[in-house]
């Protein structure tokens, strides 16, 4: 045996950990760094979403579940495995794919899983095995979820129309307004339950890690913790809507609606966990994972894992670099708008009695990344997860419209996709239709066309909505114009 390897293998168990851990920090730092991009939207969805805002706790929860195991690595030692390096090539390569299609949380899920490889290949199986809850708990750190939204708001709409039915009390639904004697309700981001949901889940989880042991019961709490507060919220709208048909006023039962919502939910929650207690488990007595003995690890397998592991993490970044080298930035005009009847034009803009519109249109590069898109749609109409949404149907396209909660002197965002000449929306098929287009080749280019309404005086309701259908309705050629942009 050489000496070199000699004193590879001298090493003594305690010095062991300090350089593992010095190696895997370089690591994570090196991993913050490549996917800086994912984290600071990851912070910035939990700094300005309530739905997610639970999710400043996961790492502190998950430091506590480890620390709650840290007598199973009494018997361990870090034994690297460069050989699994190379799955971080999987992740990149689900990177790049979530990136080519702009999915920012699939994004956030590739860079946690380069995460689960890097400890992987540094500390070994057996110390994965050892902190697998504590690791599989950082799958909260991904604000996930919003996709689900229109579900959940579509969901939350027909309980509420079935309460209402077997209520006996008269209502007209026009998508998701639903207008009762007492006054008009909308069933808006806030209220499809998607804070509920997610905070249960991310509680569920937990309780289910710590409370049981058997596989079974923690997958029947995970079930419930999603059912439950679907059923919840949707009682919790409906009694909303009762409240203001009994006190006939669709205003007063609204007004902090969301942090009764909160009393609520945190009541379901209470009840849940005193229903759990009874049939918890005692934890299982922490024992080595293995009667083997640790394998000393070599500093030089430390170090190879950790860069193999980086190295190969960033060959994403890498293919996406290239691909968008010389893609032009976006371009912005402003576009005219046909005046329906009771408005006038101003120029490029409209005037409709104290309310102003005006349109732009944004065409970006046929090789531009859909993320870009993305982002354009929610520069445009704004992140508010309590705004008022719903959509304007015309001939030519779908309209979605947003008006921020709470200010309602900003008026609202209409929003409408093209790509290739047809109609796009922001979903996963048209990404894949774009990203494909990208790929083979083919024309057609993203756009975006934006109508902003301007109030004066405040808002006035169903009346606004009205003069934005109004004016929505009336821009054929504005949709014209933006197809024939989009097939160039």
């Amino acid at each position: 045996m050489s000496v070199a390897r000699q004193a590879e293998v001298a090493v003594p168990r305690p010095a062991v950990w300090p350089a593992a851990l010095a190696v895997l920090g370089l690591g994570l730092a090196a991993l913050g760094i490549l996917f800086r991009a994912e984290v600071a939207a990851a912070v910035s969805t939990w700094d300005r979403s309530s739905a997610y805002g639970h999710c400043w706790l996961v790492l502190p929860i998950a430091a506590w579940l480890a620390w709650t195991r840290r007598a199973r690595l009494a018997e361990l030692a870090p034994e690297p495995l460069p050989l699994a390096a190379p799955l971080a090539l999987v992740g990149a390569a689900a990177w790049l794919v979530m990136e080519r299609l702009g999915v920012m949380e699939g994004r956030q899920f590739a860079a946690l899983g380069l995460v689960w490889v890097l400890v992987l290949a540094v500390l070994g199986r057996r110390v994965v095995q050892a902190m697998a809850a504590p690791l599989a708990y950082l799958v909260f750190l991904v604000p996930f979820g919003e996709f689900a939204t229109p579900w959940l708001q579509q969901a939350t709409l027909e309980m509420i129309l079935l309460g209402l039915d077997i209520a006996g009390i008269p209502y007209h639904s026009d998508g998701l307004f639903i207008e009762i004697p007492a006054g008009t309700f909308l069933v808006a981001e806030a209220c499809a339950g998607l804070r509920f949901l997610i905070a249960s889940l991310a509680f569920g989880a937990l309780y289910a890690i710590v409370m049981f042991r058997s596989p079974w019961r923690r997958l029947l709490v995970l079930a419930l913790a999603v059912v439950v507060p679907l059923v919840a919220n949707g009682i919790r709208a409906l009694a909303i809507v009762l409240l203001g048909h009994y006190l006939g006023s669709a205003e007063a039962a609204a007004a902090d609606h969301v942090i009764y919502g909160w009393v609520f939910f945190s009541v379901v929650m209470l009840l849940l966990i005193l229903m759990g207690l009874p049939f918890r488990q005692e934890p299982a007595v922490d024992t080595p994972t293995s009667s083997a003995p640790p394998r000393p690890a070599a500093p030089r397998a430390l170090a190879a894992a950790g860069v193999a592991t980086i190295v190969f993490a960033a060959a994403g970044s890498l293919c996406a670099a290239v691909l968008d080298a010389g893609a032009a930035p976006p371009r912005r005009e402003a576009a005219r708008l046909i005046a329906p009847a009771g408005c006038e034009e101003r120029g490029l803009a409209l005037s409709c009695d104290g309310t102003s519109f005006r349109a732009t249109l944004i065409r970006f590069a046929p090789q531009a990344n859909w993320s870009a898109v993305a982002a354009a749609r929610r520069e445009a109409a704004g992140t508010d997860d309590e705004a008022l949404i719903f959509e304007v149907v015309t001939p030519e396209i779908r309209w979605t419209v947003r008006q921020a909660s709470g200010s309602p002197d900003q008026g609202a965002v209409a929003v409408a996709g093209w790509l290739g000449g047809a109609p796009a929306g922001d979903g996963l098929r048209t990404r894949a239709d774009h990203a494909w287009r990208r790929f083979a080749g083919g024309n057609g280019a993203p756009v975006l066309a934006v109508v902003e309404m301007t109030l004066s005086g405040g808002t006035r309701g169903e009346r606004d909505r009205r003069v934005l259908r109004a004016v929505l309705m009336a821009q054929d050629s504005l949709a014209r114009e933006a197809a024939e942009l989009s097939r160039r």
